[in-house]
C-alpha cells in the first residue's frame, strides 16, 4: 500500500519528498554538527567562500544540506520525467533519492559534495540532450563545463570526466573527434578562469596544495562503521536484484533508455573505481553513487508485480534508513 501510493503521480507526491527530508534530517537540525573534513577536503576554491561564511553556523550548514538535498532530488526527478527513463509516470525517483541518501548520517551537514552532485546532474542533463540531435555541440560544451565546475566545489568529481566521455560515444553517432574535443574545452573553461584567479590572486600554491590533498590523502570512514556496512548491503542487494530486472527488459526498452541507463552504469563502475584507485575517496563518493542506483532500484519496484514484495523491499529500505537515525547510541 506504502508503495503503490509513493508509485504514483499524484502532486501530492510533491510534497512528500521535502517532507521526508525534514523527517530524517530533523535530528541534525535540533543537533547540528560541522563536517570532519580531512586536510583539503574543504578547501576547493568554489566552495571556500561558502564554508567560511557558515564556519561557526552548525544549524545553517544542516539547513543547507537540507535544501540542496531536496533541489537534487527534484532535479533527479525532472531527467526522469524529461528524458523517460522509466515507463510510467511516478514521483518515485526523488523520493527514493531522498531515502537513499538519509542513511548517510554523516553527511547530513554541509559538504562540497552536494553543489558538486548539483552540477554533475546538470552535465548528465545536458548530455542525455545529444541524443539523436544531429549536431548537439552546445549540449557537449555544457556538459563539460558543468563537470569542470563542479570539480572546484568537490575536486574528485574529476574522475567522472572519463564516464562522459564514454557517454558520449554511446548516444552519438558521428564518428568524430570533434565531440570530444568540445567537451574538453567545456571542461577546461571553468578550469583556465580558476587557476587565472588563483595566479592573479597569488594563490597558485594553496590551490595545488588543496588538489594534492585532494588526490593522495587516505581517509577511511568505512572502517569501523557497522550500520553504514549493514545499509550498503541492504543497497547492494537491492542495485543487484535491479540489475537483474533491467537486463531482463533491455530488449522491450527504448533505444534511448538504454542508452542512459548503459551511461549511469557507466557512472557508476567509474565511482566504485574511484574507492580503490583514489585513496582519499570514502563515504561522501556515495551521494554520486546513489544517482544510478536511485533510478536502478526505482524501476526494480516499478517492475515488481508482486504487491507483497514490492512492499517488503520497499518497508526494508525505510526500516534501515530509520535505523541509520538512531545507530550512534548503540555503536
Amino acid at each position: 500500500m506504502i508503495l503503490r501510493t509513493l508509485k504514483s503521480n499524484q502532486p501530492i507526491n510533491l510534497l512528500i519528498v521535502p517532507a521526508i527530508a525534514i523527517l530524517f534530517w530533523l535530528k541534525d537540525l535540533i543537533h547540528p554538527f560541522s563536517y570532519q573534513f580531512y586536510p583539503g577536503e574543504n578547501g576547493n576554491i568554489l566552495f571556500v567562500p561558502i564554508n567560511s561564511f557558515t564556519s561557526n553556523l552548525d544549524f545553517v550548514r544542516v539547513l543547507i544540506s537540507l535544501v540542496l538535498i531536496i533541489f537534487i532530488a527534484a532535479f533527479v526527478q525532472l531527467i526522469n520525467n524529461r528524458y523517460m527513463l522509466l515507463r510510467v509516470r511516478t514521483k518515485l525517483p526523488s523520493i527514493l533519492f531522498i531515502i537513499i541518501v538519509s542513511g548517510f548520517t554523516d553527511l547530513h551537514t554541509l559538504h562540497p559534495v552536494f553543489p558538486a552532485t548539483m552540477f554533475l546532474l546538470f552535465a548528465i542533463y545536458s548530455l542525455f540532450g545529444t541524443f539523436e540531435e544531429p549536431k548537439p555541440y552546445s549540449a557537449i560544451f555544457n556538459t563539460g563545463f558543468f563537470i569542470g565546475v563542479g570539480t572546484f566545489f568537490y575536486f574528485n568529481l574529476i574522475v567522472l570526466l572519463p564516464a562522459f566521455i564514454i557517454g558520449i560515444t554511446i548516444l552519438m553517432r558521428e564518428n568524430s573527434w570533434r565531440k570530444y574535443i568540445i567537451l574538453l574545452i567545456g571542461f577546461f573553461v571553468p578550469v583556465f578562469f580558476v587557476f587565472s584567479y588563483a595566479v592573479i590572486t597569488e594563490q597558485i600554491s594553496e590551490m595545488l596544495t588543496v588538489i594534492t590533498q585532494n588526490i593522495v590523502t587516505p581517509v577511511n570512514y568505512f572502517h569501523t562503521n557497522i550500520p553504514l556496512h549493514i545499509y550498503l548491503s541492504v543497497l547492494t542487494l537491492l542495485t543487484i536484484t535491479g540489475t537483474i530486472i533491467i537486463m531482463r527488459q533491455y530488449d522491450s526498452k527504448k533505444v534511448s533508455s538504454r542508452k542512459y541507463f548503459a551511461i549511469f552504469l557507466v557512472i557508476f563502475v567509474v565511482s566504485l573505481f574511484s574507492f580503490t584507485f583514489i585513496p582519499v575517496t570514502s563515504q561522501e563518493m556515495l551521494v554520486i553513487i546513489a544517482i544510478p542506483i536511485t533510478y536502478l532500484i526505482s524501476n526494480l519496484f516499478v517492475s515488481i508485480k508482486r504487491k507483497f514484495w514490492g512492499d517488503f523491499l520497499f518497508i526494508l529500505l525505510i526500516a534501515i534508513v530509520i535505523f541509520i537515525q538512531f545507530s550512534a547510541k548503540y555503536f
